[in-house]
């Protein structure tokens, strides 16, 4: 195994995994560990290069650190990625090289489920090291994914309120970007509440479930974002609101589970000036790792889980009220915010 640190100036350690055996070839990323260890899910994706890749994890890990802020769990923020396609490149052995990868880092970052991984990469890693979690053990845990779409429902009820005056989502349009693990489980969240759907996939059976199941309206990727909707819901790659989409939303609300949905930060102040509406993709979609930190903390219950998820509103809540009283945007304000819990971290340590 080859560990190389790539200096990253502003982040906590940056490192490159190798493994000639196994074909690993990762980064994991800690951008911050003030209030505790990294934490954050690995992505295996095909990338097109080692930059993509080193960007992408960068931007992954340092929303973690906000994430992970306002969320109050006592973690900083933590991602991995490894460059393999999750269909035909990923094996048994690369995922307990993995494994041995995170080890090495002596507790610096724990991992857990994201794009291209499973409970069973999970179970594999866990193999070799204990700084995973993500896994149902005793009724306790498990894979995040139904704990992520109940918070951005969650979220979403909270953005209809504040921006259209909605007491539910009954009878508004949401467009769903991608209908993954977390974005079919939203769409039923959204659906069993009389909302109406409207989805694309580049996943035909996908698809087929959410109009069969949902009766949702099926619409290609590029044009989710510009579908005639109320909440418009990135739960796919991040990136899909930049300057080519910008001027395409018609809905009054983002609200998705994708990290990094926009593509640049300016797209927070064009999304204000647009008269939309933005839940924070690292507060709304927080309930994942919440439930992977308390797994972690030893403190997992479905009853402290259903207790935090209901918080997401209320943060969001806040959120919107305090970037209208001081005309900014919300994701800026909702960084602030972070960054404060992060500040009296360190006064404290």
């Amino acid at each position: 195994m080859d560990a190389r640190e790539l200096p990253v100036e502003g982040w906590r350690k940056v490192v490159h995994f190798s493994d000639e055996a196994s074909g690993l070839n990762a980064i994991v990323s800690v951008h911050d560990a003030t209030l505790g260890p990294g934490c954050g899910g690995c992505r295996v994706r095909d990338y097109e290069s080692f930059e993509a890749g080193l960007e992408d994890v960068k931007n992954l890990s340092r929303g973690m650190t906000y994430k992970n802020a306002l969320a109050e769990i006592p973690f900083g923020g933590g991602k991995a990625v490894i460059f393999a396609d999750p269909k035909r490149d990923k094996t048994s052995e690369m995922m307990r090289a993995f494994g041995r990868a995170i080890h090495s880092l002596d507790g610096l970052y724990y991992t857990a489920e994201d794009s291209g991984v499973t409970e069973r990469d999970i179970e594999l890693i866990r193999e070799e090291t204990p700084y995973a979690a993500g896994l149902v053990e005793k009724g306790v845990g498990g894979n995040p994914s139904p704990f992520t779409a109940r918070g951005v429902w969650r979220g979403m009820q909270a953005a209809a309120k504040a921006r259209l005056g909605a007491a539910s989502l009954e009878g508004l349009r949401v467009s769903i970007l991608g209908v993954g693990a977390v974005g079919m489980e939203l769409a039923r969240l959204v659906h069993e509440e009389g909302g109406r759907l409207v989805v694309a996939d580049v996943n035909e059976a996908a698809l087929a479930e959410a109009r069969e199941t949902y009766g949702a309206e099926v619409v290609a990727p590029e044009d989710a974002v510009a579908a005639d909707v109320d909440i418009y819901s990135p739960c796919a790659l991040g990136g899909s609101i930049n300057d080519r989409t910008i001027d395409r939303i018609k809905a009054k609300i983002v609200a998705g589970a994708a990290n990094n949905q926009l593509k640049t930060p300016d797209m927070d102040e064009a999304l204000r000036a647009r008269g939309v509406l933005y839940a924070p993709d690292y507060v709304i979609n927080a309930a994942g790792v919440i439930s992977v930190g308390l797994e972690i903390l030893g403190t997992w219950s479905e009853e402290e889980m259903t207790t935090r998820i209901d918080k997401i509103g209320g943060r969001l809540t806040g959120i919107f009220e305090r970037a209208a009283a001081e005309d900014r945007p919300t994701g800026a304000v909702a960084d602030e915010m972070a960054l404060e819990i992060i500040a009296r971290g360190k006064k404290a340590a």
